[in-house]
């Protein structure tokens, strides 16, 4: 067996399986692994808008506190367990919102109450009750900061209790990452710096003052987010937290800081609902078209390049099982408008092969053999699909970062089908010729007349 014949094996099996895994009536049958994710449009559920009032907050603060709001409210939101909710900033005509997805929610009036609440940041203080395994007069002891800028209870058995303090967000003036701060004791990593008013500066000596040693934990809606130790007392109302964070890490810290510190309130400004019904009526409308659309193109391919067009709706429906699996695998929450992504991409994989057997007819009147003017084909026609695609792929990327809703759906599926479209064209289709290229029944193009002479060419 050639490599050429593993080869096509390998990529038959992975279509198959693709293919199987794609279809979720059979795969659920095998496995609860990866349903598909179904977007508003499709599942139906309910799309909220907010607006978030920013007039009391710094310029440079804007966007994080608003990637801290959006944090805090999908957290919110996964406490009603909804799949795969989506929470995004959408800004325009100095108009900053938050957009809230809830695919599959119905009755949704608590989920509003309680996302529309603006997030409460608080401090409090940890107690632990002496450990009885403890001798007596013996000191707690607390590990090293962790990542985070977390302090776990090492030595202690017991849970730690939290006290409340007087110290709130509403002290807080700011929150934003340094490096190599000098509180980190000579590390040059990032550290969340806060700045607290002259009130909150005087409640945060006392705090300190009374827990060193201590951790002192902050919680944002009830959820602890980081617990570092008390190293001194601090006053002068600026504090470092430090610890081996990631700069992913200190951004999000900073973020969630900031949305429970600054006053940014948000309003709810529009709600809409989709039914269920009208959901998986779209989704089948969707699908009907999809398929409509491949068997159009599959039949033209193979009436036009006869026996070669048969290989290359092979390598469509390869295709599209491969493609369909990689969006159940990213995972990519399917939508109307990802659909047509997907479905404008199967044209351009369409494309690919025509531009390769248009290269194929070429070199055949050239008088090169079969085999030949396969390879020299895929040779001559790959600087048009690679400049074609990688065009395609630019356009993509510049609609999903600088766009948002529905546009950047039909931009990541479309995306992501034109880079398997790629993979389609010159591996799929290319093997599937190799290994059957030898049958001297295979005509590659239909007879060409030469208008001129009136007959063939």
């Amino acid at each position: 067996m050639n490599r050429h014949k593993l080869t096509l094996i390998i990529i038959v099996l992975l279509s198959v399986g693709a293919g199987i895994f794609s279809y979720q009536p059979l795969w659920q049958k095998i496995s609860g692994f990866r349903p598909w994710s179904l977007g508003l449009d499709l599942e139906g559920g309910s799309y909220l808008i907010y607006d978030v009032d920013t007039k009391n907050i710094r310029a440079e603060e804007t966007d994080s506190v608003l990637n801290g709001l959006r944090d805090v409210i999908e957290r919110r939101v996964n406490l009603f367990g909804v799949s795969e909710p989506r929470v995004f900033v959408q800004k325009g005509g100095g108009v900053s919102r938050l957009v809230v997805e809830l695919a599959g929610v119905r009755n949704i009036s608590e989920a509003i109450k309680q996302i529309g609440e603006t997030p409460l940041l608080d401090f409090r203080e940890v107690r632990i009750s002496p450990d009885p395994k403890q001798s007596e007069g013996e000191d707690e002891k607390f590990s090293i900061p962790t990542e985070e800028g977390s302090q776990p209870l090492s030595e202690a058995t017991n849970e730690p209790q939290f006290i409340p303090t007087d110290l709130t967000g509403r002290y807080v003036k700011s929150a934003q990452v340094v490096f190599g701060g000098g509180s980190a004791g000579g590390n040059l990593g990032p550290a969340v710096a806060l700045e607290f008013d002259k009130e909150g500066a005087k409640i945060f000596a006392e705090i300190t003052a009374k827990n060193i040693g201590r951790p002192l934990a902050v919680f944002l809606d009830n959820e602890l987010i980081t617990m570092p130790t008390v190293q001194t007392k601090i006053e002068g109302g600026k504090a470092e937290i430090t610890g081996n964070f990631t700069v992913e890490e200190a951004k999000k810290l900073v973020g969630r800081f900031n949305a429970g510190a600054l006053p940014a309130p948000i309003t709810l400004v529009n709600q809409e609902t989709v039914s269920p019904e009208l959901g998986q009526g779209s989704l089948m409308k969707a699908m009907r078209a999809g398929a409509i659309g491949t068997l159009l193109v599959i039949l033209f391919i193979i009436l036009y390049y006869r026996s070669y067009g048969v290989f290359a709706s092979l390598a469509l429906l390869m295709y599209i099982a491969l493609t369909l699996a990689m969006f159940k695998i990213i995972p990519i929450t399917l939508t109307l408008s990802g659909i047509a992504g997907l479905v404008l991409s199967v044209g351009m994989a369409v494309d690919a092969n025509i531009l390769i057997f248009e290269r194929m007819k070429e070199e055949l009147k050239r008088g090169l053999s079969k085999t030949d003017a396969i390879e020299e084909g895929f040779a001559r026609a790959w600087s048009s699909i690679r400049d074609s695609n990688i065009t395609t792929i630019l356009t993509s990327l510049i609609l999903y970062y600088m766009t948002s809703s529905f546009v950047r759906g039909f931009a990541l599926a479309l995306l992501v089908g034109v880079i398997m479209s790629m993979f389609s064209a010159i591996t799929i289709t290319r093997t599937l010729l190799r290994v059957f290229v030898s049958n001297p029944k295979l005509e590659i193009i239909p007879p060409q007349r030469d208008p001129a002479r009136g007959g063939e060419n």
